[in-house]
């Protein structure tokens, strides 16, 4: 089958088919969400971001940014954002660009951090150095492109990474997003509020798969929140049947007071929520 006209037939079939899985483009993924009843675990786009924070190692932010970029610029785990905070513009990102310019990535970017790399690196070809537009930040180029903001710094870095993650959140697709940091405590707070199938720190965009995930064979990504999320191996189609042997067992023998029955449930301490 090869047209949307031959599956049309196939994905009217809910009542014989329990899940959907499509590989493909975006165009396809989308048609197929849009023309069936059938559960669909796919992700329609692989817009994944990182974040560049201000006391990032240098050498570990260049290794981690360059691989989630050009390892594979056509697979969906591919970086497509890069936020950087404005007070690494000038320490970090410069030998960040140098590196992905080695490699031919063209970095559209917004007003600050263009000016910083043009400082930086007065010799880059201005090809490789261009002005971003808003829809760059919603783009999945699947190609040597990346598109750059800069999170503006303030008194709290706190403040700067919930900037981070809002900016993230408004326009990921779910799929792969990454922090750069050396702060723990920073680090935590994105993986926590980023609303992400997979969030990293300090670790390549590169990873999200399910064969790197020690699941075996990849049978999908899902950004989907129910009822499985991220790669997808054959345990992750895993649903649930309940069997239950038993001796004239009945509900009704389970109440409170004389002769009833009791539930082995316990109640649990409530914690300080920590």
């Amino acid at each position: 089958m090869k047209t949307r006209d031959a599956i049309s037939s196939l994905l009217a079939q809910d009542s014989l088919i329990d899940l959907v899985i499509p590989r493909g483009s975006n165009e396809l993924v989308r048609y197929v969400k849009d023309n069936t009843r059938i559960p669909v675990l796919g992700h329609a786009d692989g817009l994944c971001s990182a974040y560049l924070h201000s006391d990032a190692d240098l050498a570990t932010a260049v290794k981690v940014i360059v691989d989630s970029k050009t390892d594979y610029p056509a697979a969906c785990n591919s970086l497509e954002t890069l936020l950087v905070h404005q007070d690494a513009l000038e320490t970090i990102l410069p030998a960040v660009a140098e590196a992905l310019h080695a490699k031919g990535v063209t970095l559209r970017c917004d007003k600050l951090s263009k000016a910083a790399l043009e400082k930086a690196l007065p010799a880059v070809q201005k090809s490789l150095l261009q002005d971003s537009t808003e829809n760059d930040y919603d783009t999945e180029f699947l190609d040597l492109v990346l598109a750059v903001k800069t999170i503006p710094s303030t008194s709290s870095p706190v403040s700067d990474v919930e900037t981070a993650i809002a900016h993230i959140n408004a326009h990921s697709s779910k799929h792969t997003d990454i922090i750069l940091t050396s702060s723990r405590e920073l680090a935590e707070m994105f993986l926590n509020g980023v609303d992400s199938a997979g969030v990293y720190w300090n670790a390549s965009t590169r990873f999200a798969d399910g064969m790197r995930y020690g699941f075996g064979t990849e049978v999908g990504i899902s950004t989907n929140k129910i009822h499985t999320r991220g790669p997808v191996g054959l345990e992750g189609l895993t649903i649930y049947k309940y069997l239950i042997r038993g001796d004239g067992h009945i509900a009704g023998d389970y109440f409170e007071g004389p002769g009833g029955r009791k539930w082995k449930h316990q109640s649990l301490p409530l914690g300080d929520g920590k």
